[in-house]
């Protein structure tokens, strides 16, 4: 196809060079100019250009509009559920996923009106905001939620553990996921449902919000403590044939015990 013969007039040159310089004025021509002027070495205009693209790509997630909002919402940031901790990753090398959690609903100001317990309330909305985040593809902390509700983690955490083991059920939070908590729930509940429910591994994973390969590895693991100690192996004995803590060991000692039920020498205890 031919280009038009007919001439460009002056008075639209000029129209042309007054105003094309206006379409480079975007957000991501100026992050590439930052790129480039702090960072010299890092290549040409091609590169500065892509930086800039997947910098603007971090910020589009991260900002949510404020119509995507309502009332009692909040917009949060938990951690990644496929990016587990590893020995001295920090939190700003950690992926992180915003989430909108309801912190306030029509149901928790019921349960105000109605006196319902302040520890009751409180465990209702941290289970609630746990599953909304990791229904998101986050999870949240105790800190997390300390922060959102204005309490103690501690608090927060001891409510979440209790609740636990009273009803076997896991709240997806981090400590849980991905394994970095000091208490036993978890690995109690996952080892209860394979021996005392006989459940398989893709249901416990199913119901504990963990993968197939992490309840495999848990269960593994109980076998292995649960094995040296029918030989005769002390705790410590343990830990170093299967080179790890002996918190671990005990913590899985604890869940062989409660398996087991009380012994003979306890009911005789009781009864004396």
């Amino acid at each position: 196809m031919k280009k038009s013969s007919v001439p460009i007039s002056p008075k639209l040159d000029r129209i042309r060079r007054m105003f094309t310089p206006l379409k480079a004025k975007t957000l991501k021509n100026a992050l590439a100019h930052v790129v480039g002027r702090d960072f010299p070495r890092i290549g040409g205009e091609r590169i500065r250009m892509l930086c800039a693209e997947m910098i603007l790509e971090v910020v589009a997630v991260h900002l949510q509009p404020r119509d995507h909002l309502r009332h009692g919402q909040a917009l949060w940031l938990g951690v990644d559920v496929d990016d587990p901790p590893t020995r001295a990753k920090r939190i700003a090398d950690t992926n992180l996923i915003p989430v909108i959690l309801d912190v306030s609903t029509v149901d928790d100001l019921q349960a105000r009106i109605d006196r319902k317990p302040v520890d009751e309330r409180l465990r209702t909305k941290a289970i609630r905001m746990c599953e909304q985040a990791f229904q998101q593809g986050a999870l949240l902390t105790s800190v997390d939620l300390a922060e959102l509700m204005s309490n103690d983690a501690a608090r927060i955490a001891s409510l979440l553990t209790a609740y636990e083991r009273k009803t076997g059920k896991i709240v997806p939070r981090r400590a849980n996921v991905h394994d970095i908590g000091s208490g036993v729930t978890h690995k109690r509940i996952i080892c209860w449902k394979r021996y005392a429910d006989g459940k398989s591994s893709d249901k416990i994973a199913h119901e504990t919000y963990h993968t197939v390969e992490a309840v495999d590895r848990y269960i593994g693991q109980f076998d292995r403590v649960r094995h040296c100690r029918k030989e005769g192996m002390t705790p410590s004995e343990t830990a170093y044939t299967l080179n790890c803590s002996l918190n671990l060991v005990n913590e899985y000692l604890k869940i062989d015990r409660e398996l087991e039920g009380p012994s003979d020498d306890d009911d005789a205890k009781k009864n004396s």
